[in-house]
Parts: C-alpha cells; structure tokens; sequence
C-alpha cells in the first residue's frame, strides 16, 4: 500500500515560496502541501489558484496550533525569520526544512542543530544549488578524475541588474541579513565546501556599486582549502559582462561552463517538474568544455554533456529522510560551516585582511 503523504506546512508565499518550495513539494511523492502561510491577501488568492486545495493561514501561531495536523514545516519566509520560526516549529515537535541562509550566524546555525538533536527532529537546509545541472556535471567530473588534482575553482553567481528593486534583501539594517554575500554568497560557498573540503583562510572584497544601495552588491571570496584548492568566488548585481559560471583548473585539464541552471527559469515561467520528461535538460549549445592549452570561446576542447538539474531530488530525499529511508540532504551543520566562512568574509572585507578559520 501507498503510505499516506507527509502534510507539509509551508511558512512564506513570495518569491522563495511561490516559485521553489511549493511547486517542489507538490511535486513531491509522498508530500502534500496542506497549508501556506501569508498575511497578503494578493498571494492568498495566489496560493489558491495555484493550489486549490491548500489551507490558507495568516500567521505562523495558526499552523503551530495546528502541530498535531502536519509532518513538516518549511521556513521560506524573510532571512531575520529563520531563526525564531525554526525555533518555534522545532518546540512545536515539528520537523523544518529553513530557506538558506538558516540564521545570520553560525553560533545561532549550531543552536537550532542542538535542539533539532534534543527533540530528535529533522532539521534541514534548502541549498538547492547542489542540483543544479553544471554542479551535478563538475562532482562527475571530479571523481571520475577527468580534470587530474584540482587546483583553482571559479565560480561566478553574477547578475546584471543596475536598479534597485527595494525591499528586505537590499537592506542596509543588519537584523535583514541582507546583501549578496548571506544571498548569492550562501550558493557558491556551500558549493565550494561540498566540492573541496573544509577552508583555513578566508580573504574578501565587498563593496556597494549601485547609487542608493544599503547592502553589498557585488562580493568576492577567496578561498584557501585545508586540501591545497583554491577558491575564487564572485557574486555581483553589477556584472554588466557576465562571465563563466564555473572554471575550473586542475593537473589534466579545466572545465569552462557558461549560463545558469534552467531550473530557476522554468519554475518563474510556470512550469513544473514531471510535467515533461526534460525537466532540468540543457541544450547542447550550452554545454561547457573540457580541455587544456586552449579557450573554449575559441573552439579548444571537447563539449561535456550537462547532467539535467534536480531540485525534486532534495525534497525526495527529505520525503525519504522522514520516513527513515535515507539520510537529512542537507543539515544545519554543514550550513554552520558555511556561515562561519561567511562570517569571516564578512570580517575581512571590513578590516581589511585575511581569516584564518
């Protein structure tokens, strides 16, 4: 028999909510998207018509007294909400999926880990990143040993977009947790830690380009990895060219990709996985390349397949994870240590030098 689906609550209907979480989670075997959260009556209407069934609330307090009706709580509200949110649905005896950056620092990260262990809950992280198609591609990569002893790592998460659009995300209040390095930065650093290990020195340049800004817009991080790789990693509102996504150096060959995994894309446009059977394809004009002793954009090396993206995979793996079917995706901890490399960029880019972890 078909176990019963895990009813999950999910806790913010703007862009993390409407467009990642709840068509993931309804997309999902073995989850229902039983309740939405929102106190703005424009996305209330907007939940309905996306998802017929769901149960609207106004307030988090409404599904906390409701525990006993959920398997699951799903945090995608503003950043200075993770932490109190996740608190109190972890106090309510209920497991959390937390939209990255789970806290504002690595202190308050550990702490929830502590207590999702006391109370024996799951505690997981949304770093949907580790699905995208280029990221699946380069771990094949690596192990499958095609780039030799990797030695640099280059990863850009840049954007072109010189207007303010306001709200929470371009804040200069640091209770926001604001900025390109806790948003786009949460990306590559987690990435870079899954790929290469832990970090022992932490260099950054942050600055604020755009007239009217209050918070970074355009960050690099430089990396230095207990195993010898470096990382270089730019994340920009104000890249008027844009550059690769991913380069990366090693003792046999680089690998060079351009353009950002189509999943985003797709979920914006209203599409929806399992729809079709090309969910997370690239087109091959987009594949990145492989080789030595040449650029790609003149036609040196050899074209590499881009592994499709799959966001489903990480609530499939939670749905598993609840059911004691397999391990947490992604837990607070390994998001702690990410913080703690955040937290010393941050660091030097205000002082002036490098961190050593």
């Amino acid at each position: 028999m078909t176990a019963t689906p895990l009813r999950v609550g999910l806790i913010g209907y703007g862009l993390a909510g409407s467009v990642f979480h709840a068509p993931l989670i309804a997309a999902t075997e073995g989850l229902a998207l039983d309740t939405v959260v929102t106190s703005h009556p424009e996305r209330q209407q907007q939940a309905r018509a996306e998802f017929p069934d769901v149960r609207i609330a106004a307030t988090a307090e409404e599904l906390f007294d409701r525990a006993d009706d959920l398997d699951l709580i799903v945090v995608a509200s503003p950043n200075k909400t993770h932490v109190p949110l996740a608190t109190a649905a972890l106090k309510a005896g209920l497991p959390v999926v937390v939209d990255k950056p789970v806290a504002g620092t690595a202190a308050e990260a550990r702490e929830l880990a502590a207590l999702a262990e006391e109370r024996g809950l799951l505690l997981s992280v949304f770093q949907n990143r580790r699905w995208d198609n280029d990221f699946l591609t380069l771990r094949r990569l690596l192990a499958d040993g095609e780039l030799g002893d990797a030695w640099r790592f280059e990863s850009r998460f840049e954007r072109w977009r010189p207007q303010l659009k306001g709200g929470w995300r371009e804040s200069g209040d640091p209770a926001e947790i604001g900025g390109l390095l806790y948003d786009l930065g949460s990306h590559v650093v987690d990435q870079a830690l899954v790929l290469f290990g832990p970090v022992t020195e932490v260099y950054a340049e942050s600055d604020i380009r755009r007239p009217g800004a209050e918070a970074d817009d355009d960050t690099f991080i430089a990396l230095t990895h207990a195993s010898g790789v470096r990382s270089h990693l730019h994340v920009s509102a104000t890249a008027a060219q844009l550059g690769p996504r991913f380069r990366v150096l090693g003792s046999r060959a680089g690998y060079v990709k351009y353009g950002l995994d189509p999943q985003e894309a797709a979920l914006r446009e209203g599409s929806r996985p399992g729809a079709t059977a090309d969910w997370g394809a690239e087109d091959e004009s987009l594949w990145g390349r492989i080789g030595s002793g040449e650029s790609p954009l003149t036609g040196g090396g050899t074209p590499v397949p881009t592994l499709p993206g799959d966001y489903p995979a990480y609530y499939a793996a939670v749905a598993a994870a609840l059911r004691g079917a397999g391990p947490n995706p992604v837990t607070a901890l390994e998001a702690a240590a990410a913080l703690d490399v955040l937290e010393a960029a941050r660091r030097s880019a205000r002082d002036k030098v490098t961190v050593t972890l």
